[in-house]
């Protein structure tokens, strides 16, 4: 079956579809989910949310012209259905039916519809950008619902051949042809780094940064003055705190934690690496450090939450499909209005490090996608998010892009 060939009102149980008909199909189905409260869209929310330059690849820049005529295709076909916002209103909105032809589940759903936004994907990147979609517990439960959609009698995704360069099979949905010209580009599978689980990643970064930790805290400890940005940022989460508790988690040899104390914060630093830990201790007698795990943060013995959480550089060896629990895990034991405040390194890769800081070591560093790890500062439900994107300092920092992100636990 061709797309555009069926009769009008006859319903398709695998639509073809062209590549218009699936970005606004796509489009309808995230927004349904993801801002119910201005679903169905109008033809200009849809136009923005085809054309949007975060989460869509390829990215276009659809017109009314043609999206007006892919709605009456796509309404004649029954996968679209317009809707009026109220008595006697000229306004007209639209609605997807897609799901009523394809008769499957919210994971099945969150599954194509990324598919459908973003071409090919491996599980693990399906599993990270489906997060504001539907929570998947693990990998495996993406390649379930992978296995289950491509068993059907009718097909609707297919496992692609692994291409030189490729470190995993992906997956493409079956709802229309795939380009042939020009194939996708390879994506990056942020969940690589758990490939092995988590328990063998986090006895390779412990073991990396206590073999590492005297070089590295004596490369870091003098970043703070070359670096103007983040000591702003650092005095401002200070004073926001005014006089509550705050910690630092991932704190490394400390330097950070002693930014804060500094500017007159009573702040707690945690890392997982007791090596890390003693250089810290010894470095900054005025803060506590204690050795602990990040994703097991504590309120504090005193006070009902933390008034402000730091994690700079913290989330750099994370599966990008394990941020949204760890920020909404941080987001729990913060006061109401609390701040969140962290830093990570922004980018299309995940890097092996062999050396670090003169140790040797065997380390993956996750470059994060910064509309994704925003996402999961949202779907964690924080609010008054403020993010900056920076470019490396010249001879002080690794050469990648610097994210940094703010956000509040509402009151």
């Amino acid at each position: 079956m061709v797309a555009g060939t069926t009769l009008p009102g006859v319903a398709e149980s695998r639509p073809q579809l062209s590549a218009v008909e699936q970005r606004v199909l796509g489009a309808l189905l995230e927004k349904q989910r993801t801002v119910p409260a201005s679903y169905p869209l109008t033809l200009n929310a849809l136009r923005s949310a085809c054309n949007q330059t975060s989460s869509r690849d390829p990215i276009t820049d659809y017109d009314d012209a043609l999206l007006q005529a892919t709605l009456k295709d796509l309404r004649d076909r029954e996968l679209v259905r317009p809707v009026w916002s109220g008595a006697g209103s000229r306004a007209v909105k639209f609605h997807q039916r897609l799901e009523e032809h394809l008769g499957v589940g919210e994971p099945e759903l969150a599954v194509l519809t990324v598919l459908l936004l973003r071409g090919p994907q491996a599980p693990g990147e399906l599993r990270s950008r489906t997060a504001r979609l539907h929570p998947f517990a693990d990998r495996a439960e993406v390649e379930a619902v992978l296995r289950g959609l491509a068993e059907r009698a009718d097909p609707l995704v297919v496992e692609l051949e692994r291409k030189p360069g490729e470190k995993d099979h992906r997956w493409a949905h079956l709802l229309g042809p795939l380009p042939e010209a020009a194939p996708p580009p390879v994506g990056v599978d942020r969940d690589a780094v758990i490939a092995e689980g988590t328990a063998a990643r986090d006895a390779r970064v412990l073991a990396a940064y206590d073999a590492a930790a005297a070089g590295y805290a004596q490369d870091v400890t003098a970043e703070p003055a070359r670096k103007p940005f983040d000591r702003w940022l650092i005095d401002r989460i200070a004073a926001d705190a005014d006089g509550g508790p705050v910690a630092d988690v991932g704190t490394g040899p400390g330097h950070v934690a002693a930014l804060l104390a500094e500017s007159g914060a009573p702040v707690v630093g945690l890392d997982l690496s007791p090596a890390m830990v003693e250089e810290a201790r010894n470095r900054y007698p005025e803060p506590e450090f204690q050795v602990g795990d990040l994703t097991k943060l504590l309120r504090p013995r005193a006070a009902a939450g933390w008034s402000a959480i730091t994690a700079w550089y913290a989330f750099g060896h994370m599966a990008a499909s394990e941020l949204p629990a760890v920020i909404a895990g941080l987001a729990r034991v913060l006061v109401p209005g609390g701040l969140l405040a962290f830093a990570l390194h922004a980018g299309e890769e995940v890097r092996h490090l062999d050396e670090l800081c003169g140790a040797a070591v065997d380390l993956e560093l996750v470059l994060h996608d910064p509309p994704e790890v925003v996402g999961a500062v949202t779907a964690a439900g924080l609010v008054n998010v403020e993010w900056y994107l920076r470019s490396p300092l010249p001879d002080v920092e690794m050469p990648t892009e610097r994210l940094y992100v703010l956000a509040r636990r509402p009151h």
